[in-house]
């Protein structure tokens, strides 16, 4: 299936989101891989929703592209997880790539070919360290070694990117050789994807370990990736904002929850309310968690119109303008699924707490992603922006 507009991509969200609701609870118990949920989100055609228009593609604005995330990650936010990498390094591509690179990978993404990341390592002394190395070979190509981990969504990737440090080049002006993303094929001799991942939360999104031990690369298959931050540019901005919309739809998800949990809640017998939703103060709570709720969804549509107004006309002001919204909706849905997915027990009672309900998978799922980036550092950047007009750094987390 191929999508072509933004408001197909949407309503393909929408169905999906209905086909993966159900058993969502029952995946995150079981830790089941969502084999069969992939497959189907690849056909739906949503994969190749960004690719640009003289490839193909409809290339839906990043108002759209969130709205798709928020939908999903209201219904399974694991699943919803797993899609975030092939967006963003597709991106990296629209802004790296070759023509021939962009043609060779936006196809094979308008097809359905599931991106995965490989990035993050457990060692080094912060999490911008990198110890895979990508080394020359005598015929023009290179060898590539290290090991990755919180590789999401790498068990069902057609292609992963990685990200390695090109050892063989001078150092930049920060005294650190420059870096490049290597897009492979999964089944390439040398990679190992382990389902090792043991997180409280977000059990399903089969970020394991990456292992690659003397892997051939082309040359034809490696993206600059420093220069990325050269000048300004929305490339973390719309990383962050996809995680935004993670958050968003989880406090979503984690809200309705809570409303059905209430029909089955008893009233407090003080309230002298017949029902559980006749409780003031019950009606008190809902009423404030759907304003937290709202406001984390408006803060991230106006984020996403920011990021699409500076890649329309990408200045120094532009792009750090996108940031500090997208900064100030991350940190506001962060808050959101944070507070919703534990208030939803407050409303439901003791039976919400009920194992077989498995309810906790929203606080969990919540908890796990928000600390994907320290929230407080977004706030810091924040405040510099209002009381100096500091601009945020150039980097992938804001």
């Amino acid at each position: 299936m191929t999508i072509r507009s933004g408001d197909e991509a949407v309503e393909a969200a929408r169905k999906l989101a209905a086909a993966f609701a159900p058993q969502a609870g029952d995946r995150d118990r079981e830790r089941r891989p969502p084999a069969a949920e992939v497959a189907e989100l690849s056909a739906s055609g949503l994969l190749g929703s960004t690719v640009p228009k003289r490839f193909g593609g409809p290339e839906v604005s990043v108002a759209v592209l969130a709205e798709v995330f928020r939908i999903l990650a209201t219904a399974d936010a694991s699943l919803a997880q797993i899609p975030h990498s092939h967006f963003v390094f597709l991106d990296a591509l629209r802004r790296q790539g070759t023509e021939e690179q962009q043609r060779r990978y936006f196809t094979e993404a308008l097809h359905g070919a599931r991106f995965a990341n490989a990035q993050s390592e457990r060692g080094g002394r912060t999490v911008t360290d990198d110890a895979t190395t990508l080394r020359r070979t005598g015929d023009g190509g290179y060898v590539l070694d290290g090991e990755k981990f919180y590789s999401t969504g790498a068990l069902f990737a057609d292609l992963l990117v990685v990200r390695a440090v090109l050892a063989d080049e001078p150092a930049g002006g920060n005294g650190a050789a420059p870096k490049a993303l290597a897009y492979i094929r999964r089944d390439t001799p040398g990679v190992t994807v382990e389902d090792d991942w043991d997180g409280m939360g977000q059990r399903t999104t089969a970020s394991g370990t990456v292992r690659l031990t003397g892997v051939r690369v082309d040359a034809t298959e490696v993206v600059p990736y420093t220069s990325l931050f050269d000048g300004p540019t929305t490339y973390g901005a719309r990383a962050q904002i996809l995680h935004a919309a993670l958050d968003a739809g989880i406090a979503r998800g984690a809200l309705n929850a809570a409303v059905t949990a209430v029909t089955k809640a008893r009233p407090w017998f003080e309230s002298g309310a017949d029902t559980a939703a006749g409780d003031p103060l019950v009606v008190q709570q809902a009423g404030e968690l759907e304003i937290t709720v709202r406001g984390a969804e408006a803060l991230l549509r106006e984020a996403a119109g920011a990021i699409d107004a500076a890649e329309r006309e990408p200045t120094a002001d532009t792009t750090a303008r996108a940031s500090v919204a997208t900064a100030v909706a991350k940190v506001a849905a962060a808050r959101a699924a944070l507070e919703a997915s534990s208030a939803l027990f407050e409303l439901g009672g003791t039976r919400s707490a009920a194992d077989s309900l498995n309810l906790s998978r929203h606080w969990r799922d919540a908890r796990t992603h928000t600390l994907h980036d320290p929230a407080r550092w977004k706030v810091q950047h924040v405040g510099r922006w209002l009381l100096s007009g500091t601009p945020p750094p150039r980097h992938g987390q804001l």
